[in-house]
């Protein structure tokens, strides 16, 4: 751990889980959606939906207006070459969704991260110096197996197979990637920040860190219901790993090079939702909203 931020609240009553406080509010229906798809997926209703759809505006308004990102739309379903440029295939092909379409030999996923499309978009270019950095952001749904956490938070948003996410990506000078890697960590921290919910920062030792990184920082929010930090976001340089993989290069006074890219969480919207309501409960069982969320929930002071 390298960093802590914010007052963890001393509540003066029994604290309720993200999941009572949504059945309270009759704003999170794990019964429908276990009758709709099965286990790990929620239906959001009313308040609880539209915080959802305010996380992610908020987040995205954010990284758009203070920080300088260029916002994607991009495609949910992408080719078995694309998801090998940024790692996720062959290695963590069991934790994939493989769409299954007729009359197609080429192999279809859906996006575990929106960092796989993001990233993609140098995939096979020969980029100009003056263009770097390119930093984009983008609001995507996330679909995950979850094949390794069998038996792990089965119950509540915190692991899901669809969830929404707002990710970070920089396609940068590789020179200049541990100095951008702590810029986007700032990013991803300052939606914490706004939202006045305690967090800390840990750098993820080399046995720790994802196939592609070379470094890592871990983001954790607080959970008052579980009396610990879960993480929220992870933030990684990758060098020129996935660049060789993509084939994307930049023009230099020597020649063509790599580019370095990275990727953060900015953040996982359900983990970010669990983090609020739960740091946000009143005795009676409504939320506080933040003061910054306000605008983005029609003004409601309370849910």
């Amino acid at each position: 751990m390298i960093k802590k931020s914010g007052i963890i609240k001393d509540f003066n009553f029994k604290i309720k889980s993200h999941i009572d406080l949504g059945l309270r509010n009759k704003g999170i229906d794990f019964d429908t959606s276990i009758k709709l798809s099965g286990s790990r997926f929620v239906v959001l209703r009313d308040n609880f939906a539209m915080l959802e759809r305010a996380l992610i505006n908020f987040m995205l308004d954010t990284h758009i207006n203070q920080f300088g990102y260029s916002e994607i739309s991009p495609p949910l379903i992408v080719n078995e070459d694309v998801m090998f440029g940024t790692g996720q295939l062959p290695k963590f092909e069991e934790d994939q969704f493989e769409l299954k379409l007729d009359n197609s030999n080429e192999r279809k996923f859906l996006i575990p991260t929106a960092e796989v499309v993001l990233t993609n978009l140098a995939k096979k270019s020969i980029l100009n110096e003056n263009e770097l950095p390119k930093r984009f952001v983008a609001a995507t749904p996330c679909f995950r197996k979850e094949a390794g956490s069998y038996g792990k938070d089965t119950k509540g948003m915190m692991r899901q197979h669809q969830f929404y996410k707002v990710e970070l990506v920089s396609i940068i000078d590789p020179k200049n990637c541990i100095t951008e890697l702590d810029r986007m960590l700032n990013c991803a921290e300052e939606i914490l920040r706004k939202l006045e919910i305690p967090y800390q920062v840990v750098l993820l030792s080399s046995g720790d860190m994802g196939f592609s990184a070379e470094k890592t920082f871990d983001i954790e929010v607080w959970v008052p219901s579980e009396k610990k930090y879960r993480e929220i976001s992870s933030c990684s340089s990758c060098g020129s790993f996935q660049a060789k993989r993509m084939g994307a290069k930049f023009k230099t006074i020597n020649g063509n090079e790599y580019v370095g890219t990275l990727n953060g969480s900015g953040l996982a919207v359900g983990r970010l939702m669990i983090a609020l309501l739960e740091n946000n409960q009143n005795e009676d069982g409504s939320i506080s909203i933040p003061k910054n969320l306000k605008k983005y929930m029609n003004n409601l002071d309370k849910i």
